[in-house]
């Protein structure tokens, strides 16, 4: 299991000074920074960042397993910023998240952001057929009703989310984290590297690193059958004797992944599998899936947690942290955000 830390800060310029904690009191209110249950870890280096403490609260359940949130500290007029994921256990996760909301509201907080690099529910965002619902749409409209004045997430798996607000949303782009990354790690070697998109949904993005890695596009054609499980049907590039770097969004199941991987060794003719995504999720049977795929190294950030039961050696995790500090002290001194799309 293979950590990134500290030095994976691609452009955020950290010295003392942007660090200090009287920076942090701009417009006569000061900035607090607060956690959940899903990802503290993150939060905490969020905090630590900006040179804040983090926020004392303590987030719970009741016996009957209601949400218990009670917030230790004045926020009175304060620029609140709440991190939480809406991963597994998602329903568990939002309603904490939905609850604290609420009681910065009641609290006289001045502004409310829902931080949250990982957001549930977002491939619910259309009616595929008829009676669907569009729980996406549900879950904007509820965190909106709960009190936050702005969202800041991270590679929302359909953009068009974003619209579903009526509040200001602030997605932020995975690409410009593992991008830089994969450029310092292959540096010298790039022209024997192809970008891969595993799905078409994916193209966007997946040539958008490929600009930026200054490497070659190729697409992975394929035909879902029903809700995770994928045919690979062919590669449309040419990749045969490179190596490859899978680039997608999130990894649920893992199945179009490895696929996709055993598709571009086996149908496309390449020599070695890379993989990166912002959202590992993971759940199901990926981790048996990526053991024995053909991949040699996955590249996740970490905007969920990842449980001791799925680390594996091949799977290295890239801090978000640094990314998510700017944007907050961008968002909270009134400064575009633009600047970290790259």
């Amino acid at each position: 299991m293979g950590y990134i830390i500290g030095e994976t800060c691609f452009y955020i310029n950290n010295t003392a000074e942007e660090t200090e904690l009287e920076k942090m009191n701009l417009h006569g209110k000061d900035i607090k920074i607060f956690a959940a249950n899903s990802i503290p870890d993150v939060a905490s280096q969020i905090a630590s960042r900006l040179g804040l403490p983090l926020g004392k609260s303590s987030v719970g359940q009741f016996s009957d397993g209601e949400i218990s949130v009670s917030i230790q500290e004045s926020v009175r007029g304060s620029d609140v910023f709440v991190v939480q994921s809406t991963c597994g256990p998602v329903n568990d996760n939002l309603m904490e998240l939905l609850i604290m909301l609420d009681a910065f509201k009641r609290a006289s907080a001045g502004r409310v952001t829902a931080v949250i690099p990982y957001f549930g529910y977002a491939r619910q965002d259309r009616k595929s057929k008829a009676r669907d619902p569009i729980s996406a749409k549900l879950v904007a409209d509820l965190l909106t009703a709960a009190g936050a004045d702005r969202v800041l997430t991270m590679d929302l798996h359909a953009p068009q989310i974003q619209g579903f607000f009526n509040i200001p949303v602030d997605n932020l782009l995975g690409v410009p984290i593992l991008a830089p990354f994969f450029c310092n790690k292959f540096k010298g070697c790039k022209d024997e590297f192809v970008v891969v998109s595993p799905d078409l949904g994916s193209v966007t993005r997946a040539r958008n690193f490929a600009t930026r890695f200054e490497a070659p596009l190729a697409i992975v054609d394929k035909r879902r059958q029903r809700a995770n499980v994928s045919e690979v049907m062919n590669i449309i590039g040419d990749v045969k004797d490179k190596r490859v770097i899978l680039v997608d969004d999130m990894i649920d199941t893992a199945g179009t992944l490895c696929n996709s991987a055993k598709a571009v060794m086996e149908i496309g003719g390449a020599k070695e599998v890379y993989a990166c995504a912002t959202h590992g999720v993971l759940s199901g049977p990926a981790i048996e899936r990526i053991a024995e795929s053909p991949i040699k190294e996955l590249f996740i950030l970490d905007t969920i947690t990842l449980d001791e039961s799925k680390k594996l050696d091949k799977i290295t995790i890239i801090p978000v942290a640094p990314v998510f500090a700017e944007a907050i002290e961008r968002i909270y001194e009134d400064k575009p955000v633009s600047p970290l799309f790259g």
